[in-house]
């Protein structure tokens, strides 16, 4: 055989074929999850096993023999793994995948195999698998760079087959583009057509190719803003005119970024619609700042509240007495304009004055900047200090917690 030839790739298809294992250690409780998920019918022959790989088989995802190999066990078999610690029973399982035409794998002798396994990774609906023959790191490392360039959009692979038309409905996280979901990054990759607010990463915008066409349907306090129908509008026309849309939002779309009214109305017009999860601010940006929201032993719950409305409004929907009462954290969004009557209203309600206060503009951004105050004097400080949205205030004793530990 030729010394350096290299292997000849192909895909296996083992959905209901015999595939045995020999060894049942920690070689055969990696692989196996993936012969799992390609619908192989598993033969595992091992005197024992892993806590993992037995409960494969308690599960039923594949069949155990606790016993040594032995002569005949690849009878009928398509696929061989053999990664036991027993040299003699490897060879001789080797020699018999050999006798009976099995291509085999062998953890323990790469040189004495018929196959190789590569280092694969799958993303929506691609495996990517990598042979660079006797160094599996630099497989791993390869394999790595294209599943991740794959997930995050900076390694473009246009879907050349039909793509149904439809908006998805992207929470492009707190600020920093590193934040955004990998699955989000993928659907900017893909996009035909953007829709983003001004509170959306706005860096990843630099990053979309010239025939993208975006849209700002950016929501600026007491500025130009967009009204709601005509965003609603504008995503069902693109969307009907086969158009790939991503609507990029602050944070997360269901938290105050009104997805659920876009969901509504898409699905009205018999628009398909996908929704995409991204990273709250309200966790977020006090964990940017060192605030953790929950701490053992000072907050054992949080509770994120909008701010958009004063306390005394009468569309306000929140019942601030009972927010006062609560020992836990508070975190506020959209509230900077109002912080003054929210602050009055706690106090009045209960909270003590003296309640450290934190208030993060700007969060995870370069520009992020962070200032400390109570409950009595945090109008005074926002003031002074000339905070502006967008921000995230912070009302509790975890505010402290990091410059007291």
């Amino acid at each position: 055989m030729q010394e350096d030839a290299p292997a000849y790739p192909v895909g296996l298809r083992l959905q209901g074929r015999r595939v045995v294992v020999i060894g049942g250690g920690q070689v055969a409780q990696r692989r196996l999850p993936a012969l799992v998920s390609a619908g192989a019918d598993i033969v595992l022959v091992s005197p024992g096993v892993t806590p993992s790989v037995e409960a494969m088989a308690t599960a039923g995802e594949l069949r155990w023999e606790a016993r040594p190999y032995r002569d005949g066990d690849l009878e009928g078999a398509w696929y061989a793994l053999i990664a036991s610690t027993d040299a003699a029973a490897n060879a001789a399982a080797s020699a018999e995948a050999e006798a009976r035409r099995v291509w085999c794998v062998r953890s323990d002798d790469a040189e004495a195999a018929t196959a190789w396994t590569p280092a694969t990774g799958r993303t929506e609906g691609v495996t990517v698998a990598v042979l660079t023959g006797r160094d599996p790191r630099r497989s791993a490392a390869v394999r790595d760079a294209v599943v991740a360039g794959l997930r995050d959009g900076s390694l473009v692979a246009p879907q050349h087959r039909a793509r149904t038309a439809g908006v998805a409905l992207v929470g492009g996280g707190p600020g920093d583009p590193d934040l955004i979901t990998v699955r989000g990054r993928r659907l900017l990759a893909e996009a035909d057509v953007v829709i983003a607010d001004r509170l959306g990463p706005r860096d990843l915008l630099d990053e979309l190719p010239p025939h993208v066409e975006v849209i700002d349907a950016a929501k600026i306090p007491y500025g130009r803003a967009m009204a709601q129908e005509a965003i609603n509008a504008a995503l069902i026309e693109h969307a009907k005119a086969g158009k790939a849309v991503v609507r990029l939002k602050g944070g997360d779309p269901y938290v105050f970024g009104r997805g659920m009214e876009e969901a509504e109305a898409l699905a009205e017009a018999g628009v398909a619609v996908t929704v995409v999860p991204g990273i709250s601010s309200s966790i977020s940006v006090p964990g940017a700042a060192g605030i953790p929201v929950t701490h053992r032993g000072v907050a054992h719950e949080f509770t994120v509240v909008s701010g958009h409305v004063a306390p005394d409004d009468p569309r306000s929907l929140v019942d601030w007495p009972a927010l006062a009462r609560l020992r836990g954290t508070l975190v506020l969004l959209m509230a900077v304009e109002r912080i003054g009557a929210i602050a009055d209203a706690l106090v009045a309600a209960g909270r003590p004055s003296g309640t450290p206060v934190a208030v993060i503009q700007e969060g995870t951004t370069a520009a992020q900047r962070r200032v400390d105050a109570t409950l009595a004097t945090v109008a005074r400080t926002v003031a002074d200090e000339g905070v502006r949205p967008p921000a995230v205030v912070v009302i509790g004793d975890v505010v402290t917690v990091a410059r007291h530990g």
